[in-house]
């Protein structure tokens, strides 16, 4: 048994944030159904991005929305629903005939989650954008890169995974406590320029009191601090340095040879001095040697790993971090004592009469 074993989820197949949502709760044991379109619906070409890890948990149901048919079954998987989560333009699923109050009628229980960049209100919230457009709205963006340079995008991890999916799991699963209590579900609006904008309340809070500068690399966070920063070692490889507390510092200090008086870790008129002086020291061996070299230590370095390095590094492979399910993957998290913390891979596809059987 998993924490939410018994509930139902049905997920509307779409890219990014609802299907990372939809692995997130079928990895918690929520039973989920992935409602797919078919070829004759238009399915969209880049519909199995991912597909090998992020459908891992949860059967497919091809159906045409457009077929009353598929519309009536999909309405009684509705009927039989916790939960609903969908990623589509505001107003798609009115014109389906699938939005929020037509639910509510065949389900006033429902928590219907709703996923987009914009938010569903507001005067961008029909316009079309990805990851780095959302970031940049609400001014996580601005504080990343080098300083001098563009900003650099953080992968899609900002916007649509943290911003984006973890916010509509939270709001899904809050929705839910309150739905066993009161009988009624609500609509849950996760917008991920809001969720970013969420993620950088540290920041705002900082800036509010002048601790924080809106000039990139010049920050305690953001690689201007010679301390919290990457550097690249002989051969080529990196390591990270986070060491953030006095204590710590005085480590990596005598781990680097440095006399204390020399390295004054807030003087920050010195910070760019000593980070040439850190650069010069790290590049002259290789990444694995300084990671043994602190291994032990509370220096707060720690190798740069690739993927495929992370996966076989003995910290990871003690925990279980990684599997080895079709593709290397990461394991389910957080953890719970007495489940396992195994993937269960994608379900074998089912018709929609099967699902519906299965809900019954």
């Amino acid at each position: 048994m998993k924490p939410l074993s018994g509930l139902r989820i049905l997920e509307f197949d779409g890219l990014g944030p609802v299907t990372f949502a939809a692995m997130a709760l079928a990895d918690l044991g929520a039973d989920v159904l992935r409602l797919s379109r078919s070829a004759d619906a238009g399915a969209p070409v880049f519909s199995e991005v991912g597909g090998a890890v992020l459908h891992r948990g949860r059967a497919a149901v091809s159906v045409n929305l457009k077929e009353p048919g598929d519309l009536a079954g999909v309405l009684e998987l509705i009927g039989a629903a916790d939960a609903l989560i969908e990623g589509f333009r505001p107003g798609v699923m009115e014109r389906l005939g699938l939005g929020p109050d037509v639910c509510a009628g065949r389900n006033a229980r429902l928590v219907y989650g709703r996923i987009t960049g914009w938010g569903q209100t507001g005067p961008m919230a029909r316009q079309v954008g990805h990851d780095i457009n959302y970031i940049a709205l609400s001014g996580a963006l601005h504080a990343m890169g080098e300083p001098d340079r563009p900003p650099r995008p953080p992968l899609n991890l900002v916007g649509d995974y943290a911003g984006g999916a973890m916010m509509l799991v939270t709001g899904v699963l809050a929705a839910l406590l309150e739905a066993k209590t009161t009988g009624k579900g609500r609509v849950v609006d996760a917008a991920m320029t809001d969720g970013s904008a969420l993620l950088m309340s540290l920041f705002q809070a900082l800036g509010a009191r002048g601790l924080w500068s809106e000039a990139r690399g010049a920050n305690l966070l953001d690689g201007g601090a010679p301390f919290y920063r990457c550097y690249a070692c002989r051969d080529g490889r990196f390591v990270a340095v986070g060491a953030l507390e006095p204590q710590f510092y005085a480590v990596l200090i005598a781990g680097l040879g440095l006399a204390p008086e020399a390295a004054q870790q807030f003087d920050l008129a010195g910070w760019p001095a000593l980070h040439a002086r850190f650069e010069a020291i790290f590049a002259t061996r290789d990444r694995d040697d300084w990671a043994a070299h602190f291994g032990n230590t509370d220096a707060c370095v720690t190798p740069v790993l690739t993927l495929a390095e992370a996966a076989r590094h003995p910290h990871n492979a003690a925990r279980g971090t990684f599997v080895q399910q079709g593709v290397v993957q990461a394991a389910p998290a957080p953890r719970f004592d007495g489940t396992p913390a195994e993937p269960v891979a994608e379900r074998p596809a089912m018709s929609l009469d099967e699902a519906r059987s299965r809900w019954r």
